[in-house]
């Protein structure tokens, strides 16, 4: 099974050693840089990349449950800078992405 999938503004990830599913979408411009970080259930992971328009796939990946939020542009923040819902499932995603560069080095 392919363990990365890329768009314009997302990436999904799968770590078959934990059999769990992340996804990330990233928006940065001028303005400042938004991340907002899921947990995805392989249903999603699957139909991600199967739309015409990136779009479509932020839209179910924004389906899933949020475990991180950061917000910062030069408008300020909806919040705090940095919202941690889930610190275990973030912590499982970074190390699932590090993983992932580490197979491309």
């Amino acid at each position: 099974m392919k363990t990365k999938k890329k768009g314009n503004n997302w990436t999904a990830y799968y770590d078959p050693d934990t059999n769990r599913y992340f996804a990330e979408i990233m928006y940065t411009s001028r303005e400042g840089r938004e991340e907002y970080d899921y947990e995805i259930t392989k249903e999603i992971y699957d139909r991600l990349g199967t739309f015409r328009d990136d779009i479509e796939n932020e839209h179910l990946i924004k389906t899933a449950k949020m475990n991180y939020s950061f917000e910062n542009t030069m408008y300020g923040t909806l919040g705090p800078e940095r919202m941690v819902w889930d610190a275990e499932a973030k912590e499982a995603m970074e190390e699932t992405v590090k993983k992932e560069e580490n197979k491309n080095v």
